[in-house]
């Protein structure tokens, strides 16, 4: 059974954390595919309208598709710009897709920020920027988190659900 886990949510919640330890516990055929890796580092361009991310998602949404049991696909994704995405998985994955999204309070990821080694490049100012509150996508039917979710609850929750729909 192909699976695809989405983790969507604003600069700094904790998508790739909790990605890479689904990655982790899944273990070897799961596939992870960052959105700011391959918009920043592959490909070295603008999340904007009409992201040129797409095309390059899709093929290794597809490749994941052919030659992993498990996809994880992770990032920011602005819903309005990223609505072409979303209804391409369904394609792909029809039902077989499991998506969180992280709500948190803008304030809540400054403080979740100045954790990163990175942080002096995230500025207040950049991260207001990039910040869209609410930023639901309802083609996924997204289960919400909150500040009070703990990484290690939320990959817990995600195991037994994936257990679950494993044994049928």
């Amino acid at each position: 059974m192909k699976l695809l886990i989405t983790i969507r949510g604003n600069s700094c919640s904790g998508k790739t954390t909790l990605a890479k330890e689904l990655q982790r516990r899944f273990g070897r055929g799961t596939m992870r595919l960052s959105q700011d890796v391959i918009r920043r580092e592959i490909l070295h361009v603008k999340d904007e309208p009409n992201p040129k991310s797409i095309p390059l998602l899709k093929r290794m949404l597809e490749y994941g598709h052919e030659n992993a049991e498990i996809v994880i696909l992770e990032g920011i994704m602005k819903a309005d710009w990223y609505r072409e995405l979303f209804s391409y998985t369904r394609e792909l994955y029809g039902d077989q897709i499991l998506s969180w999204y992280y709500d948190l309070p803008f304030e809540e990821t400054l403080s979740r920020r100045d954790t990163k080694a990175n942080r002096d490049e995230l500025t207040d100012a950049k991260m207001h920027l990039w910040w869209t509150e609410h930023d639901y996508a309802p083609e996924w039917n997204e289960v919400l988190l909150t500040a009070e979710d703990q990484v290690m609850d939320v990959a817990d929750r995600i195991e037994e659900m994936v257990r679950t729909i494993r044994n049928g």
